[in-house]
């Protein structure tokens, strides 16, 4: 069995509708290739909650992991801090 560290990213809770199931979106910044300005981008990934911890607008780590079906290669590490409520 190899050794290897594991991914690990953080980014916001966008979804958490489905039973140990959340959309966790990672947002970044990528120039644009002919005008040079920075353009934001986001990637949508499915993510293991095993104990529905997380609620939409909390920030989170998350690991990758097996396929945990179709959509879910990622699992939830911890919630780094949790929504605000307004």
């Amino acid at each position: 069995m190899q050794n290897r560290e594991l991914k690990t990213i953080t980014g916001v809770v966008i979804s958490n509708s489905g039973n140990k199931s959340v959309k966790v979106a990672i947002e970044f910044k990528v120039r644009h290739p002919k005008y040079g300005k920075y353009v934001r981008r986001r990637t949508k990934l499915g993510v293991h909650d095993e104990h529905n911890q997380s609620t939409a607008g909390d920030l989170v780590e998350i690991a990758e992991c097996r396929p945990r079906s179709k959509t879910k290669s990622w699992r939830l590490v911890r919630v780094v801090q949790k929504a605000t409520k307004v």
